[in-house]
């Protein structure tokens, strides 16, 4: 998706230019320090999403969405949040109270409609996750995924020749990823259904190291699914 910013401040230029190539699913076009600057850039260049502060020299952001005819996806930046209700008048995708974190940034990209369809991005379309892991965010592949593994409040993303630590507990991936490729198999593991190699008894073999449990109350759900 292609993006521009309009961000009078250096450093919240900076950090968002960061997160964006971070993300890896958004290309910066342009920046600009005021509104009037970006008009004429849109009138030639096609825009998926602009990153909007609010408080701009010249014209607000606010007066600058009340200006645009047939505006491109909006997500709104700003240290004020007594705008966050008159901005959703003018339907924008996410409200980013700075500063925010960059996990907050991800939720709001991953609420952005798809180029030309007008849906939501959908679980199922995702390639990547990033991971938090600390004070980190690390990109995963989804398809490299093999098992994820509950420890207490915390979850372990095992690849095939490497693991992660997330700070996200078992429920969060069973709410973000697609659940026609992860399956819950037992109160404390996930699996990547595409990685089954084969079941004998009560284990799954997502390959000749790599074996899990399958819990009683999960065994009839994934027989229906899977030995029919």
């Amino acid at each position: 998706m292609n993006c521009i910013i309009i961000e009078d401040q250096p450093p919240a230029q900076r950090i968002l230019k960061k997160y964006i190539e971070d993300i890896g699913t958004l290309k910066l076009k342009a920046t600009f320090s005021n509104a009037i600057q970006a008009m004429d850039f849109l009138k030639t260049e096609e825009i998926d999403v602009i990153f909007l502060d609010i408080h701009l020299p010249k014209i607000s952001g606010i007066d600058f969405l009340k200006s645009l005819s047939n505006p491109p996806a909006v997500i709104l930046t700003t240290a004020f949040s007594e705008y966050a209700l008159e901005s959703y008048e003018f339907n924008v995708v996410d409200y980013l109270l700075k500063p925010f974190s960059f996990q907050r940034f991800v939720k709001a990209i991953s609420k952005m409609p798809t180029k030309n369809t007008g849906q939501a991005i959908d679980k199922k379309t995702r390639k990547e996750i990033f991971i938090k892991s600390g004070y980190e965010h690390i990109k995963v592949i989804i398809d490299d995924i093999f098992y994820i593994k509950s420890d207490a409040d915390y979850t372990e993303i095992f690849l095939e020749d490497k693991k992660h630590l997330s700070s996200e507990p078992l429920r969060y991936w069973l709410e973000n990823l697609d659940n026609n490729q992860f399956m819950r198999v037992h109160k404390s593991y996930i699996i990547n259904v595409s990685k089954i190699e084969k079941v004998v008894s009560n284990q799954v073999f997502l390959n000749e190291k790599i074996i899990i449990p399958i819990g009683r109350a999960f065994k009839e759900n994934f027989a229906a699914r899977f030995l029919k």
